[in-house]
């Protein structure tokens, strides 16, 4: 069969303008196929894993945006007398915008050394006691860096609040690259405010031992009749329900993927069924030289893989190039969905191309390999 690929390759070139607009449509489909894969990895990643199960997140009752949320500072001492907790991180969050945004900036304001101990971040540049050591320092999420040309040394205002980038990092969680970190105390007096001895949410690590759902009930249930009601939920639970809108949305634009599928496999399958119509007379010469029904078959389905192969590995190729040097994220409520490439998205784009190509194939390949030879060869 190999020494039938060069034949394979002059018959579509044969067709250039066709071969290329299949190529190209077949590329943008794939495109944003994987777009959309992204975009649902990055939400997955938010309510799944060891994180979003065993961490809590402490909320005021009733609250949604994070400048509603007002939580005393000192509960942090009463929860992490519980048993089952391992450490209680206070985070002040501040947000441009609280609504659904593809260019949200979410702060988030954490004591240094409980930022050093409970997130998985890679300083790219910059230094931790640069941060530590001044005031209106700040690390920023590299997806963030990237998106608005910042570097160690610049200073970076949104709203009232202004910072010095003194690092740029990078965390396996992606959608941890596009925040911000201050200090705790810089942003509770920021805005022009003075909000010392508040946080707007509390996060507990749990150890193996602890219950999330009984110590969840726990700590409402403490501060039931305090000053300040909390509702607390898991990591993962939080962040679905403050993402629930866009979960909806994102389940939507599932079927668009779907339809791109359909798209590929009908132009690719239209594309193989003109090919095999302007070459019935051709196929019915291969057939009176000696190739077999079943070897003409495998030249229709091959003309057919590669087709849709070549786009798959040029939208597959866009897709994470796109992703990758744009850091695009959607963010709702503080919380932020990461459009990341990965292996098994490229993986899976690719198993989608060439099972298109196949399917595609098939009809017009059987056609074309039934065809009797005399009448073939009658065709005008």
């Amino acid at each position: 069969m190999l020494k039938f690929i060069p034949y394979v390759f002059k018959s579509l070139w044969r067709h250039r303008a066709r071969t290329l607009l299949t190529v190209s449509g077949t590329a943008v489909a794939l495109l944003v196929f994987c777009f959309i894969g992204a975009v649902q990895q990055g939400m997955l990643a938010l309510t799944s894993g060891d994180d979003a199960g065993r961490t809590l997140i402490v909320f005021q009752e009733n609250r949604f945006c994070p400048q509603s949320s007002r939580l005393p500072q000192d509960y942090e001492s009463t929860i992490a007398k519980l048993p089952g907790v391992q450490d209680v991180v206070p985070v002040k969050v501040f947000t441009n915008n609280c609504r659904a945004s593809l260019d949200a900036i979410v702060f988030q304001g954490v004591q240094p050394e409980k930022l050093k101990a409970w997130r998985d971040i890679d300083l790219q540049s910059g230094n931790w006691s640069a941060f530590s050591g001044q005031d209106d320092a700040a690390l920023v999420g590299i997806d963030v860096a990237t998106r608005r040309g910042l570097s160690v040394g610049d200073k970076f205002t949104i709203g009232d609040v202004s910072v010095v980038v003194q690092g740029v990092f990078k965390s396996p969680a992606a959608a941890e690259n596009n925040l911000i970190f201050t200090q705790l105390d810089f942003l509770q007096r920021a805005r022009g405010a003075n909000d010392v001895g508040t946080v707007t949410m509390l996060e507990v690590h749990l150890n193996d031992t602890a219950d999330p759902e009984a110590l969840a009930k726990q700590i409402d249930q403490e501060f039931h009749a305090g000053p300040v009601g909390t509702t607390t939920r898991t990591k993962g639970m939080f962040q679905a329900d403050t993402l629930a809108d866009l979960a909806e949305l994102i389940g939507f634009v599932h079927w668009l993927g779907y339809a791109c599928v359909g798209l590929v496999l009908s132009l690719v399958a239209t594309t193989t069924v003109m090919s095999v119509q302007d070459r019935i007379k051709e196929h019915a010469v291969l057939q009176t030289l000696g190739l077999r029904p079943l070897r003409v078959f495998s030249l229709v389905m091959t003309e057919s893989l590669l087709l849709s192969t070549l786009g798959g590995i040029l939208g597959v190729a866009g897709s994470v190039l796109l992703l990758s040097s744009a850091g695009m994220s959607v963010a709702a409520e503080g919380v932020t969905i990461a459009f990341e490439p990965s292996l098994s998205l490229a993986m899976q784009g690719l198993v989608v191309a060439v099972a298109v190509g196949v399917l595609a194939g098939l009809a017009p390949g059987w056609h074309a390999s039934r065809t009797e030879i005399v009448p073939a060869l009658r065709h005008a």
